[in-house]
C-alpha cells in the first residue's frame, strides 16, 4: 500500500513538472488529461478520489481508536505504536496524493485557458491588422476590438501570474514531498526497531513461561 501511493505521489509530481515547462511532452500531456475529463473519464476519476479519501477517513479513525486504547491503558504498546506509526504515514501520503490531484486538474484547466486567450487575441490581432490595412473598416469596430486586445492581455497576464503562483506551490509540494519522504524513512526505522523490541519481549515472556513450567516440575516432583 505504501510502495503504491509512493508510485502515485512520484508519478505526479512529474506530470506538475511537465506542466511547468513548454516541450512537446506538455502538450501530450494535456491533449491525455483533455481525453480522460471526456465521456466516463470524470466518474472514475472522482470514484477513485472518493475510495482513497474514505480509507484516509478511515485510517484517521483507526488512529483514533489506538490513541484511546493507549489512553485507557496507560502504557504504550509496542504495537500499537508501530499501527499508529503506519496509519499516520498512509494517512500522510493519500492527503498529499489527493492535493497534488487537486493541483494536477487546476493547472491542466488554467493551461487551456491560457492557450484559448492567446488564440482569440491572435485571431483579434489579425482581424484589426486586415481592418487597418484596407483602411475601409468601421472606426467604432477597429476600436471595439482594440478593446477587447486590451482585455485578453490583462487576462493573459492575469492567468500567467496564476500560472506562476501554480507553479510556486507545485515546487512547494515537491518540497513537501521530500519531507514526507524523509519523515517516511524515519518511519520505517522506528517501524523495524519496535518490531525488533517486541520480537525480544516475546522472547523474554517465553523464557519466563519456561522458567515457570519448569519449576512447576520441580514442585510436582
Amino acid at each position: 500500500m505504501i510502495q503504491l501511493l509512493y508510485t502515485v505521489i512520484f508519478a505526479e509530481m512529474a506530470l506538475i513538472l511537465t506542466f511547468l515547462f513548454k516541450t512537446p511532452l506538455r502538450k501530450l500531456v494535456i491533449m491525455t488529461l483533455d481525453r480522460v475529463k471526456r465521456g466516463r473519464g470524470p466518474v472514475m476519476v472522482k470514484t477513485i478520489a472518493g475510495t482513497v479519501f474514505i480509507v484516509l477517513l478511515s485510517s484517521v479513525y483507526s488512529m483514533i481508536k489506538i490513541q484511546n486504547r493507549m489512553l485507557e491503558a496507560g502504557a504504550p504498546n509496542p504495537t500499537d505504536q508501530v499501527l499508529m506509526s503506519r496509519h499516520m504515514l498512509e494517512a500522510s501520503l493519500m492527503g498529499f496524493l489527493l492535493f497534488l490531484s487537486l493541483m494536477i486538474d487546476r493547472l491542466h484547466h488554467y493551461i487551456r485557458e491560457l492557450r484559448l486567450l492567446r488564440k482569440t487575441m491572435e485571431a483579434a490581432k489579425k482581424q484589426s491588422q486586415s481592418l487597418d490595412d484596407g483602411k475601409n473598416g468601421n472606426s467604432e469596430k477597429t476600436k471595439g476590438l482594440k478593446d477587447e486586445i486590451v482585455n485578453l492581455k490583462t487576462k493573459i497576464k492575469n492567468l500567467e501570474s496564476e500560472c506562476e503562483g501554480k507553479a510556486k506551490q507545485a515546487k512547494a509540494a515537491e518540497t513537501e514531498a521530500e519531507a514526507l519522504r524523509k519523515q517516511s524513512e524515519g518511519f520505517l526505522l522506528e517501524y523495524d526497531r519496535l518490531l525488533e523490541d517486541n520480537q525480544n519481549l516475546r522472547n523474554q515472556l517465553e523464557s519466563i513461561d519456561q522458567t515457570l513450567l519448569q519449576s512447576d516440575d520441580k514442585k510436582n516432583m
